[in-house]
């Protein structure tokens, strides 16, 4: 029977060689397969293995009958994912200033990570005196609105998203509060993530109409009493639906 612990690090290791062929390749813009195992230590057939399967994914591709490899048009699509991400933050950031300008909240932008929510732009309306930065802060999917937006679409792509413990109230209810989420486009947090704290929470999406991120607004429950969220959930709404406009997307009507 073999060793488990030996072969995570195994493993470890080949997904270490793999990636740092990626690189050596990325840097040289082509390598063979003898520059390669030099570079990496290891014999001539461990590096052909890890570029035989590098190339099965379509990351490498050969150079026609050259014996030099170089990055493949498999990594554009991986690219793009984050290229996405880093979109979003520049085309919402003059919608996110203007509706903070407008509300006098602090207005963020969140994606998904990992079973987290996490907040990759921020802005504050000119009146904030003093705010918390949520810039970079991961947060729960379950109990904050911009999670709930997004944990809202993964599940209805993948029924198994939702978490294995989602809180107090459990994984029916959420399940029925994310199905409301979907249909009306917008989510509510109530003191639920901190207490004293109120946020609304509406999708952003791609050019194909996948949520993508969450833009949110939140302050104290003093300033954002239910009432007042209620009345702001359409300027919400308005403005991630302007954001999935400068992202591509086009809605119908």
């Amino acid at each position: 029977m073999g060793n488990p612990v030996r072969s995570r690090e195994t493993g470890v290791q080949s997904v270490d060689r793999a990636i740092t062929v990626l690189e050596l390749i990325a840097g040289r813009g082509e390598a063979g397969v003898s520059e390669l195992a030099t570079a990496l230590d290891v014999h001539k057939s461990t590096a052909f293995r890890l570029l035989d399967t590098l190339e099965e994914h379509g990351l490498v591709e050969q150079i026609g009958d050259r014996g030099k490899y170089r990055l493949g048009f498999g990594l554009i699509p991986l690219a793009g994912r984050v290229a996405e991400r880093l979109e979003v933050t520049t085309q919402g950031r003059p919608v996110c200033d203007e509706l903070a300008s407008r509300i006098g909240e602090t207005v963020n932008i969140a994606i998904p990570d990992r079973g987290f929510a996490v907040n990759v732009d921020q802005a504050r309306g000119p009146a904030m005196v003093t705010t918390y930065n949520w810039l970079g802060r991961i947060t729960p999917m379950y109990n904050t609105s911009s999670g709930k937006i997004l944990l809202a679409a993964a599940v209805a792509v993948d029924p198994d998203a939702l978490p294995a413990h989602p809180g107090p109230a459990g994984r029916e209810a959420l399940a029925e509060e994310l199905a409301d989420v979907s249909t009306r486009g917008y989510a509510w947090s109530i003191e639920e993530f901190e207490t004293g704290l109120n946020a609304v929470a509406a999708p952003v999406r791609d050019h194909a109409g996948d949520v993508i991120a969450a833009l949110s607004v939140s302050g104290p429950a003093y300033r954002l009493p239910a009432e007042r969220i209620e009345e702001i959930t359409p300027e919400v709404v308005a403005a991630g639906r302007e954001i999935s406009r400068r992202m591509g997307f086009w809605e119908a009507g």
